[in-house]
């Protein structure tokens, strides 16, 4: 009376526990493929004490307010032939008679350029562009007027 019985047939649902070590494997591939991203685009560039520029924040604010009140308007422009031009005028769109200082400055690389303007006319500059490569530079430039006024400009620019 010894019944033989044939022998267990795998369960269908084996399979089940192995859709959750693939999934936490495809996870596990996708961060490690953002670390490893996040890691090889990050350039290094930090602010420098970072807290005491985040407490003078009401100084920015107060100078960006006092240079609102100048009334002076200000253009940079990329011209032909590789030169920065710049046109500025005061409240009334009056020329404005003032010394213009600057450099261009690479943002991720630090590199500067000194920019030394000539008057190109009432209100009008122009600075040539020498040694400058193709890509994004920042124009920082200071307009200083008679009277001892100053109006700081910070422009990015494209170079090609």
């Amino acid at each position: 009376m010894n019944e033989t019985r044939p022998p267990p047939s795998p369960r269908r649902s084996a399979w089940i526990p192995w859709v959750f070590v693939g999934g936490m494997l495809a996870v596990f591939a996708v961060n490690a493929v953002m670390v490893h991203l996040a890691l090889a685009t990050f350039p290094g560039v930090t602010v420098s004490r970072a807290y005491e520029r985040g407490r003078g924040y009401n100084e920015v604010l107060a100078e960006a307010a006092r240079q609102d009140a100048l009334g002076w308007r200000a253009e940079i422009a990329l011209a032909e032939g590789e030169a920065l031009t710049l046109a500025a005028s005061d409240r009334d769109g009056r020329p404005l008679e003032a010394q213009v200082r600057g450099v261009l400055l690479r943002p991720l690389e630090g590199t500067e350029l000194p920019l030394d303007f000539a008057l190109a006319g009432p209100g009008r500059w122009i600075a040539a562009l020498h040694g400058a490569r193709a890509g994004q530079w920042e124009a920082r430039l200071t307009l200083s007027g008679p009277h001892g006024e100053r109006l700081d400009l910070r422009q990015r620019l494209l170079l090609r």
